[in-house]
Order: C-alpha cells, then sequence, then structure tokens
C-alpha cells in the first residue's frame, strides 16, 4: 500500500450530521414527513444546489411548484441550519490531530455555495484545511468521476496517497476505482482506528 500523502474528509455526516428527516419528523412529524417525501424529491433538489445553483431560489422555486407542501419545503432553506447540525466532535478532533501531525488535510464535500457560506462561521473547523473541494464551486458532484479527478490535477498527489473517507457508499466506491485508499465512514471511533493503522496518527493522538 502506498504511503499517505493526504487525508480527505467528507463533511455532511463525517463532519457535522446532516439528518433533514430528523428535523421534519420533529417539526412537522413522522407521517407528513414521510407522505412529503414521497410525494417531492427534496434531496433531488439539494443536489442541483450541490451542483451550485442558487439555494434560496431553488429551494422557493420547488416550494411554490409544489404548493401543498410550500412552508414545509421552504424550511429547507428557511430552518437549514437546524438540518446541518451537531457537530461530531470526535471527528473534528482527528481532523486538528491530524494537522498537528503534519498531515495535509482536505475536504470532498457535495456542498451548495450558499449553504457553506451559511455552515462556515456556525463551524469554524471548516476553515482548517488545506484545500477544500466544494462541489457548489466545482459545478461537479460525487459519485461522479469528474470531481474526483479535478481533486487530482489541483493537489497533484496520486491517487495511491490519497485517503478518503465517507458515510456514502457510492463515493468511496468512485474513489477506489480511482485507485485511492477510502474509507466508509459510519462511526469517528473505526475512522480514528484506521487513522492510527496507518500510522498516521498515535492512539492517544487519535482520542
Amino acid at each position: 500500500m502506498a504511503d499517505i500523502q493526504a487525508v480527505i474528509f467528507d463533511i455532511g455526516n463525517v463532519l457535522i450530521e446532516w439528518q433533514p428527516e430528523r428535523f421534519y419528523d420533529r417539526v412537522i412529524g413522522a407521517d407528513r414527513r414521510k407522505a412529503m417525501f414521497a410525494d417531492i424529491d427534496l434531496h433531488g433538489i439539494n443536489d442541483l444546489v450541490d451542483r451550485g445553483h442558487h439555494f434560496r431560489d431553488t429551494i422557493y422555486a420547488a416550494a411554490e411548484e409544489n404548493p401543498e407542501w410550500r412552508d414545509e419545503v421552504r424550511m429547507w432553506h428557511d430552518n437549514w441550519s437546524d438540518m446541518a447540525t451537531p457537530t461530531i466532535e470526535h471527528s473534528v478532533r482527528l481532523l486538528r490531530a491530524l494537522r498537528v501531525a503534519g498531515v495535509p488535510v482536505f475536504a470532498l464535500s457535495n456542498f451548495g455555495i450558499q449553504t457553506f457560506e451559511i455552515a462556515e462561521p456556525v463551524y469554524p473547523f471548516l476553515k482548517e484545511f488545506d484545500r477544500r473541494y466544494i462541489s457548489g464551486h466545482m459545478k461537479e458532484v460525487k459519485p461522479g468521476q469528474r470531481i474526483y479527478e479535478m481533486v487530482e490535477e489541483d493537489c497533484g498527489i496520486a491517487p495511491a496517497g490519497l485517503l478518503f473517507a465517507d458515510d456514502r457508499a457510492d463515493n468511496i466506491a468512485t474513489a477506489a476505482e480511482r485507485g485511492w485508499q477510502t474509507h466508509l465512514f459510519t462511526h469517528p471511533q473505526g475512522w480514528a482506528d484506521r487513522l492510527v493503522a496507518e500510522g498516521l496518527l498515535t492512539p492517544e493522538a487519535a482520542q
């Protein structure tokens, strides 16, 4: 296995919990949430935002197209910060421990331009990456091949020198196809154990 030259973090559900369904279950109840998500592909609409479409305009247009759910759809914009929470604290400690250890740390995330602007002041660690690859600015999204290729072109590191953690198997699969080292994130302790196993962190630093 090649030496790891940089570690790449996804953001949603790796560093920050992203559970819109949980928010809606709390606010409108699980039954209404299930009915709304059956009627409207909100995650598909959010994919447009992740591709660089304007956040408010995209969500509000979807609300107008679905008047029976207008108020609830608008919540995706108006209450976005309540959906992208809380911080996964152990993962943030791992990010910072890698930087202390001198390991370059990048972000690669499907994230909108305006939503990232909302998140940055709330989550200061988003400014701590050596490089950030945010889909809204790149106009490409995971798991498409092109966004991974753009990362390789920009950082100049061979695929085998990249270790990438993401919570989605399809995103991991594309990275692996390109020759990246990968970790399917399910819990920060598993990620910590992987970083220790790779010799990037000591067990103490990975706590």
